[in-house]
């Protein structure tokens, strides 16, 4: 059993060292060129676009049930003004950035994996390499930007359509005017509340592509092992995005309680 404990142990320190280094590559191959812009327009474009309904549904509704829940309780201490402050408390420094980056690694994080672990398993990228193409920056660099770019926008989306949905209830079931619930938001847009909300999702973004460009690259065993890495990306990125999600909010209140 001690003997199993270690060798594992042995696996994710390594594991960790390589998703490192490849990591570090992948920032460095930002810079310098050649710059793959129509890559990166159309990766942007795929993760973007493509996830746009999936974050709209799930901040809806989550939205709707967190609204739902807080005006029963506030209802029971006469204090339904409350709810729009709770609301954007809650989903600007938690709810947004959370549900946006899970469903992006769910979404886009296998899909990155599955098709750079298809090209490795086809040697596709052996090709590229032979045509004198480094595989990183014309793959994996592109991702990296695309993420960066595009997770904060569908967090501030999903934000905003929590906040609605959660309006929604405010009007109809807990019977509050439109002034009374926005002006508790707008009283929560802090730029500590703001900063928090916008720093999670750039940091989500550099985990889900570091760990699916990773297990992309690394990928063995033909259609299994991508099918293996796909599952394992997910997994992973999930995992670390609630592990890191703790982290930050820690950092932050620690050194902006003031602002927030």
């Amino acid at each position: 059993m001690i003997t199993g404990l270690y060798q594992s142990f042995k696996r994710f320190v390594f594991d960790v060292d390589q998703l490192s280094r490849f990591s570090a590559r992948m920032v460095l191959s930002l810079f310098g060129r050649p710059v793959y812009l129509a890559e990166t327009m159309e990766q942007m474009y795929l993760i973007g676009i493509g996830s746009l309904f999936l974050v709209i549904l799930t901040g809806i509704f989550a939205g709707q049930g967190l609204a739902l829940q807080f005006s029963m309780e506030l209802a029971d201490f006469g204090s339904k003004n409350y709810l729009g402050r709770l609301m954007a408390l809650s989903v600007i420094r938690e709810l947004g950035p959370i549900l946006a980056g899970l469903m992006v690694a769910a979404r886009v994080a296998a899909g990155i994996t599955a098709e750079i672990g298809s090209m490795k398993s086809s040697n596709q990228l052996d090709a590229l390499t032979a045509f004198g193409v480094d595989p990183i920056r014309k793959l994996a660099a592109p991702r990296l930007i695309a993420l960066v770019v595009m997770v904060p926008v569908l967090t501030v989306i999903c934000d905003f359509i929590a906040i609605m949905g959660g309006w929604v209830i405010a009007l109809f079931i807990a019977h509050l005017t439109s002034t009374t619930y926005m002006s508790a938001v707008n009283a929560k847009l802090t730029f500590g509340n703001v900063f928090i909300g916008l720093l999670k999702p750039f940091v989500f973004a550099f985990i889900i592509a570091f760990i699916s460009c990773y297990k992309g690259f690394t990928a063995t065993g033909g259609t299994k092992g991508v099918g293996r890495a796909t599952t394992e990306s997910v997994m992973i990125a999930s995992i670390t995005i609630l592990i890191v999600n703790f982290i930050v909010t820690k950092v932050v209140f620690t050194f902006l309680k003031g602002y927030l």
